[in-house]
């Protein structure tokens, strides 16, 4: 059994705790490989703000389970000596399993030093969602761990979650339901979605920021999370198409709804496919206007450049939370 505190991380208590008294919201942010980390951190210290680092259960695979604290313990040890040498705040980081599906898969992350774990049983009944999640809870709260549930289903599709519709929150089971799991945290459904088309070519989405207040009113500062957050950056999807790629109806979330909806008790707002999508613009780029180069490093290092730039921008202009 890993102490996550021995290796760096902190679970998101306190983190959530001064996004509602500050009124800002955390970035949850998906990785998958060394670069994508890389830019993360050194975005959020240049920012100065706390960060949630997130693994989904497709990324836990792809990475190991063993590698993964080690890249992270890594990442930060380099981040508090780039801190020391750039006269700024280390930041603090919590290690979080996004869309848990399982009992035991959250187990194998606490047990793998992650200080957060998400257990999603939205794809259960009401009350197998509580049983599950309340089960996650008893467990992870033995270790000091933080856990996340759910309570409707996103749209869209992302690594191992997929689902046709949307399902909205209901705000009146909110409170039952967070009383009978003892969860730290709760994501809802209010119109986001996952992906990278989250919606049909033509359609206006819209965040249904009446639930939002609705939930708020039933849970007086209670740390909410919006997943599918992604807005889907149009000069990424221009990249990527006009470099060979083909994502024509790519479209996201306006983050003018975003800074509306941190405004409330949102503590976390997770963003996965705009990182993917600003990797995948800023590689065939490079590529394409630097044909003869075969080493990783080139393409993967001017990538990773473009994810910070835009870690950055999130963090300030939409999620508020960096200066």
């Amino acid at each position: 059994m890993l102490n996550y505190k021995k290796l760096g991380f902190v679970n998101t208590k306190k983190m959530y705790t001064e996004a509602l008294k500050k009124n800002y919201a955390l970035p949850g942010y998906n990785f998958n490989n060394m670069e994508q980390l890389q830019a993360i951190l050194s975005a959020c210290l240049q920012t100065q703000n706390s960060v949630v680092l997130q693994v989904s259960k497709k990324a836990y695979e792809y990475m190991e389970e063993n590698l993964i604290y080690h890249l992270v313990q890594g990442a930060i040890a380099t981040m508090k000596s780039q801190a020391k040498k750039m006269k700024l705040k280390p930041i603090e980081v919590a290690l979080h399993l996004d869309h848990g599906d399982s009992y035991e898969l959250c187990v194998s992350a606490i047990k793998n030093g992650f200080s957060s774990v998400m257990i999603d049983g939205s794809h259960l009944s009401y009350k197998e969602n509580i049983k599950l999640t309340k089960k996650v809870v008893d467990f992870a709260h033995k270790y000091n761990v933080t856990v996340e549930g759910e309570l409707g289903v996103l749209a869209g599709v992302e690594d191992y979650v997929s689902a046709e519709n949307q399902v909205y929150t209901r705000p009146e089971d909110v409170k039952d339901f967070v009383g009978k799991t003892g969860v730290d945290s709760l994501a809802i459904a209010i119109g986001t979605s996952h992906g990278a088309y989250k919606f049909k070519p033509g359609q206006q989405p819209k965040i249904r920021l009446d639930i939002l207040r609705e939930i708020e009113k039933k849970l007086k500062n209670f740390p909410i999370v919006m997943h599918g957050s992604s807005s889907i950056p149009k000069e990424a999807v221009n990249k990527i198409n006009k470099y060979g790629g083909k994502m024509e109806h790519a479209v996201g979330i306006d983050p003018k709804q975003l800074c509306e909806a941190v405004k409330t008790p949102v503590c976390k707002v997770n963003i996965d496919s705009d990182s993917r999508m600003t990797m995948t613009a800023g590689i065939r780029e490079s590529l394409a206007k630097n044909p003869e180069n075969f080493d990783p490093r080139g393409y993967m290092g001017f990538a990773r450049e473009a994810l910070v730039e835009m870690y950055k921008k999130k963090n300030i202009e939409v999620l508020g939370c960096g200066k």
